[in-house]
This record gives C-alpha cells, structure tokens and sequence, in this order.
C-alpha cells in the first residue's frame, strides 16, 4: 500500500451495508439473454419471467459461484488493498439460513471483513445470475432474503449499532434503496451529524427511475457520490439537467443540497475505459485509467465495485482525491482481468 499513509488504521473503520448475494457467473450466448430480454451491461431485478434463467444458468458447462453484492464486493476489495490489520471494512446484510448462506459467510471470513449477517429462514440467501457475452455482463438479481433486512431486528440493536459508531468512513450502494431506506438513512444521518463520509453509489439506471424518492430523500447527506457514464446519464434524464455532458453532470450533481456543509460532495463517474470524472473543488476533472489490452479483459463484472474498494481503501486512510481515484483504477484493473469479482492474494499498488 502506498507509503503516504497518514493514520493507524483500526478495525471496523469503514462500515458498508447492502445486498449480500451469492454471484452466479456463466458464459452465455445472445439467444440466452434474447430468451430473457436481457441488455448488455444491464443490472436488473429478478422478476417471475426470470425463475427458469437461474435454473437454466447453473447447468451450462462452466459456472461459477463467487461471493458477491455490490457493497459486499466493494468493501472486501477495501480490505484486499488494505491487507492490514484485518477487519477494517464492517459489512450488515440479510442471509438465509442455507448452504448458500454458509458459503457468503466462510467467503467473507477469508476476505477478512468483519461481516455480521441478519439471519433468516423465511426466504433463502440472495443470488446474483452474471450472464457473460465476451466482455460485456448482464445482471439478474434475486434479492430474496437480502430483501428481508429490517432495520428495528439488527441495525438499532447496540452491538450492532456500536459498530456503525466506531466507523469513519460509510459506504452504501443505492441497490439497497429498494431494501431498506430507512437503515440507510439512520446511518446517513449519523454520518452526517458527526461530521463522518458517508458514500454512495447510483448503481444501477433503474435506481434514479424507480427508486428517486428514497434516492433523493438521502442526496444531502452523501459526502461522496459514485457512478458509472450510463447510470449518470439516467441520473441527469430524471432530474431534468439537460446535459448529456458527464463533467457537468457531475459539477450538477456536487451542487444539490446537501446537510453537511462542512464538506464539499464528491462526484466520480467512471466511464469504462474511458476517463473518469470527478468534481475537485469547483472543477470537473478527467482521470485517464489504466491502459489494458483488450485480450487480457475477462470479465468486466464488478469493475465499478473494485473501483469503488481501491477508491474506499485510500479514502480511509485519508488520502488526497487524485490518490483515492488512482487506487480505484489500479483495483478495477486488477479485477477485470479475473473471472466474478476476485482477486489475487494480495495487491502491487505503490
């Protein structure tokens, strides 16, 4: 990790809560998403017409199961550029009480992030279909127990909330919107009254379609705001900006209310292997990333959660914008050249 750390870090600084999902990851061909109605580079919501997807998707020749959600991703690639002490990254989530369940918590051990997981037994554990055409991927969510979080049964329980406390730095992807907006914004507001970051990610086109109350109603208390160029663009769509431009999306976005004054949002828009925007003081700036070859991408599936765990394991560590945003290009680089959002044992980032 980059010598320019400036704190002793100590577990449970970075708090992240959201969708824990077991990833499902297959190569499939376009009559296969055809079949489903499936858009490149889509992330939906599991709907009825999608049951027979699961159970079609797990006989192809070679699948594979992988740890994964959004937040979970994000926060575990955190602790991945961390290394040490373990335990850093804190995650919240709802499993069921199954096999699927047992595997998210034995991956999120070895990861070394301290996970604790609202139990269940009324749905199963949640599982994400990643349907791979060459170096594009579709995503079918099926929520199932992660939908279950309730905030009344674990986030306001002490030991649990004393875990949100001890954290510096808070991180939620907006999928979790459509859970439990109510636990994002006790959080949000905790963060924001005592002056912590609390951080945010669009996530997904349908989450400023469907989702924009509960998205906006939590807007004036994200210190940092993450997204990608299409989920920016919808973004903008919604709330009428009337630009297409990403960089005065951003500068738009950085300019709505916001509770805390005391700190200046952040907007970062990454763009695939274009540049990545990010708002630095009144500004909109562009970050080239790392040049890869073509051939040596194999899955860009959980690029932009890599992005925003190298992003997150700077920012803990109180580095510089410019030094955050390096680190989240230098791990969406290394993830985009595995298979489902993995990593290997440790990072070369100096």
């Amino acid at each position: 990790m980059s010598t320019a750390r400036t704190t002793a870090l100590s577990e449970n600084t970075l708090f992240g809560m959201g969708n824990p999902l077991l990833d499902i990851s297959a190569v499939v061909d376009k009559d296969f998403l055809d079949k489903f109605g499936l858009k490149l580079n889509d992330q939906i919501l599991a709907e009825d017409k999608h049951k027979a997807l699961f159970e079609e998707i797990v006989k192809r020749s070679k699948v594979e199961y992988h740890a994964g959600g959004s937040t979970q991703n994000s926060v575990k690639i955190a602790q991945w550029m961390i290394q040490k002490p373990q335990k850093v990254a804190t995650f919240f989530g709802c499993i069921g009480t199954d096999q699927f369940g047992e595997i998210l918590k034995e991956k999120a051990a070895e990861a070394h992030v301290d996970a604790h997981y609202y139990e269940q037994n009324v749905e199963p554990t949640g599982t994400c279909a990643a349907c791979i055409t060459g170096d594009n991927r579709s995503l079918v969510a099926n929520l199932a127990a992660a939908n279950c979080y309730k905030k009344e049964k674990h986030l306001d329980l002490d030991s649990n909330w004393e875990l949100v406390k001890k954290a510096k730095v808070y991180y939620i992807a907006g999928f979790f919107l459509t859970v439990s907006p109510e636990s994002i914004m006790k959080v949000a507001k905790h963060a924001s009254d005592n002056n912590k970051i609390f951080c945010m990610n669009l996530s997904a086109p349908f989450i400023s379609q469907f989702f924009r109350e509960p998205l906006m109603e939590v807007m004036p208390y994200v210190d940092i705001l993450f997204g990608n160029e299409t989920e920016a663009a919808t973004f903008a769509k919604e709330l009428g900006f009337e630009t297409d431009d990403i960089a005065e999306i951003a500068k738009k976005t950085q300019n709505l209310p916001k509770e805390n004054t005391k700190r200046q949002r952040v907007v970062v828009f990454t763009q695939g292997r274009e540049d990545t925007a990010a708002t630095v003081g009144e500004e909109a700036t562009m970050f080239p990333v790392l040049d890869i070859d073509q051939n040596d991408i194999v899955d860009t599936n959980g690029a932009g959660d890599a992005f925003v765990g190298g992003f997150l394991s700077a920012l803990v560590q109180e580095q510089a914008l410019e030094e955050c945003i390096r680190a989240g290009h230098y791990s969406a680089n290394v993830i985009i050249r595995r298979v489902g959002c993995t990593f290997p044992e440790k990072p070369d980032f100096h």
